[in-house]
């Protein structure tokens, strides 16, 4: 018997931003760009269409997005 998809589940919870961002700096290498609150609520604003259902950030949906753009403001 399978049990829960803990990676899964992780990815599919809904944070608020201040969650979102402990969790998208927690564990991240060294040379990556850290997010802060003013940095996520820029990224909300430009990618709007990432939150159509309410204002709640998932790890699944956003994190890779919100790296590849702070990736993309340091060059």
């Amino acid at each position: 018997m399978k049990g829960p998809d803990l990676d899964r589940e992780r990815s599919e919870k809904t944070h608020t931003l201040a969650e979102f961002l402990k969790l998208y700096n927690e564990g991240l290498p060294l040379t990556f760009p850290r997010a802060s609150v003013v940095l996520l609520e820029q990224f909300k604003s430009i990618h709007s269409d990432s939150f159509k259902t309410d204002s709640s950030w998932s790890l699944g949906i956003h994190r890779k997005k919100v790296m590849d753009w702070l990736c993309s403001l340091s060059v």
